[in-house]
């Protein structure tokens, strides 16, 4: 176990801007942190966010474009895992197979195996592992949490939970073209299909199932539901799972749709999820609510949760935006709390739980469950808009093998989990 000021040293995997944001608020917001190696297999990627290390901390950090340069370097303690959603799960796991500590972003896994395999290799190689769903080291998450659990609300009888991102765009499918020059495009695609380089799923990944489980559903509705979830003392999994849906604004054959509507059947209640990327009539929480002690307005607020009990209604916020509960025959505020943006206090977190050993705010295996209801949405509709039932006892898909079938990945030689 490290002590309170050992330095640790840590590695970027995956330079685009999620990643920057997040390798240069932990290196600003926690003490005697190096960053050693900045990893992409995009030579036009990283060169930023080297810049912007080496002033922080007098040295820039070493360029490399293969992840397994940084597992195999004994010096370094963790790694931040930013990739595209289709290496997240096989980085994690080399990663913890080599002794490294790792901060995984959303969606952290594309397949119940995966899942699976992640929460294996933390425990049997003692890793801290954080999950990149931030909400959970906010403290009115905290908070709001412990108002349900106080019986506050009552008897939880329905969730509604909201992803209904602004805007939209054309999407026009490139034709193949060479690779561009300083691009490992076989690193790239990884343990998926090898297919010649397209920009269409270079520049957009996040618009095929290979690579991704959608922009507004794993990139962002993930993040909505692990909140939801928290807020309810983590459930288990749901017993079902239903997803409509399709392409609403532009039927331009993309895979991934614009628009879906889930049901969670989560025994006494049910979580419903509304997912879409149309419109300009909802916002996310603004700046000036995220850093204040403002709400935000609940009815155009595209990020809400809406947890309702037999005592009350209460509006629960992402992004800092926290939550007001109302009720009674006059709708009044019974109980509210503000919130801050937690991503500083999140990146504090990991740092912290690498030197302490102590379970991270957002664990591995409550990533999995979050980012296993996603998943489990997605198989339903692309298995044909069918309800997926699931064993109670293991969680496995049960009656639906075209969604079984989808939920099997395969894997490329030089890209396999080991075990």
């Amino acid at each position: 176990m490290k002590g309170a000021n050992d330095k640790v040293v840590l590695s970027l995997i995956g330079a685009g801007g999620r990643g920057t944001q997040v390798i240069q608020s932990i290196k600003q917001n926690a003490p005697n942190v190096e960053v050693k190696y900045v990893c992409d297999v995009d030579a036009e990627r990283g060169g930023n966010v080297i810049q912007e290390l080496g002033k922080l901390q007098g040295y820039e950090p070493k360029r490399v474009s293969d992840m397994r340069t940084v597992f195999e370097d004994k010096d370094v303690d963790a790694v931040v895992i930013t990739t595209p959603e289709h290496w997240h799960a096989l980085a994690m796991v080399w990663a913890c197979e080599a002794g490294k500590d790792v901060y995984v972003e959303k969606n952290v896994c594309l397949s119940q195996d995966e899942g699976r395999r992640m929460i294996e290799a933390a425990t049997r190689y003692k890793r801290i592992v954080q999950c990149g769903t931030q909400n959970r080291s906010a403290d009115y998450a905290f908070a709001a949490k412990e108002y349900i659990a106080s019986g506050e609300l009552g008897a939880i009888v329905t969730v509604k939970a909201y992803c209904m991102l602004p805007g939209t765009r054309e999407w026009i499918m490139k034709p193949d073209s060479p690779t561009p020059e300083g691009l490992d495009w076989d690193k790239w695609l990884g343990h998926t299909e090898a297919v010649p380089y397209n920009v269409s799923r270079h520049k957009a990944w996040a618009d095929w199932w290979a690579y991704s489980g959608g922009i507004h559903m794993a990139g962002d509705a993930s993040h909505v539901i692990d909140l939801a979830r928290m807020a309810l003392s983590d459930p288990d999994l749901p017993q079902s799972v239903y997803c409509g849906g399709g392409r609403v604004i532009f039927d331009d054959k993309r895979e991934i749709p614009d628009n879906q509507t889930v049901v969670f059947d989560m025994g006494k209640y049910a979580i419903t999820l509304e997912s879409s990327q149309y419109g300009n009539y909802l916002y996310k929480t603004p700046q000036e609510v995220r850093f204040s002690e403002k709400f935000p307005e609940w009815s155009s607020n595209c990020t809400r949760i809406e947890i309702y009990g037999t005592k009350g209604l209460m509006y629960l916020g992402r992004h800092g935006g926290g939550w007001q509960v109302y009720g009674g025959p006059d709708w009044k505020v019974l109980s509210e709390k503000t919130g801050f943006f937690p991503d500083d206090a999140h990146h504090r977190n990991f740092i912290d739980c690498i030197r302490s050993r102590k379970t991270p705010n957002a664990p591995i295996h409550q990533g999995v469950l979050s980012a296993s209801m996603i998943n489990l949405a997605n198989l339903s509709y692309r298995a044909g808009k069918k309800i997926i039932n699931l064993d109670p006892v293991s969680g496995a898909i049960t009656g639906n093998e075209k969604a079984v079938a989808l939920d099997t990945l395969s894997y490329r030689d030089g890209y396999k989990f080991n075990q």
